[in-house]
């Protein structure tokens, strides 16, 4: 979808009284949800990739290393982040975090956000469980693989 109309969509959704807006086109699907007064809009976009005319090689993907110390305080379930962005552990600078290390989710429910090109991306649980660590900082960069939650 083009960027222009993506921005002229948000733009619309964030001046009315519609809360949520979902598009599909050939190219992709764009979802756009409304939250509070004062949070920010949060669009999600999925591409719809056509088919590959010939197998590509997959593209190298740099480990992510742990030290020592965490790999001895790793337990349970990793959470890792499927892109690469900036976290956000609230819909917005005042809002309350989505989960604490103690907080008890279900798998599907909302753990952060992570800010990838402009579009608010809602990361959920993979696993339910118990959080026992959150592994980034409210506003850092993050890379694809990059643990951020331990769930146990």
């Amino acid at each position: 979808m083009d960027l222009r109309k993506l921005k002229t969509l948000i733009d619309l959704v964030s001046e009315s009284n519609v809360s949520e807006l979902e598009i599909t086109e050939p190219e992709g699907k764009v979802r756009i949800v409304k939250g509070p007064v004062g949070a920010p809009v949060v669009a999600q976009a999925s591409a719809v990739a056509p088919a590959p005319l010939a197998a590509a090689a997959p593209l190298p993907v740099a480990p992510v290393v742990l030290t020592q110390a965490e790999q001895a305080a790793t337990t349970g379930h990793v959470v890792k982040s499927p892109m690469v962005g900036t976290y956000y552990a609230s819909a917005s600078p005042e809002a309350k975090p989505f989960v604490q290390v103690g907080s008890v989710v279900k798998e599907g429910e909302t753990i952060c956000i992570i800010e990838a090109m402009k579009i608010l991306n809602e990361i959920e649980a993979d696993k339910s469980g118990t959080i026992t660590r959150i592994v980034v900082d409210n506003g850092q960069a993050v890379e694809y693989g990059q643990p951020l939650f331990h769930i146990e």
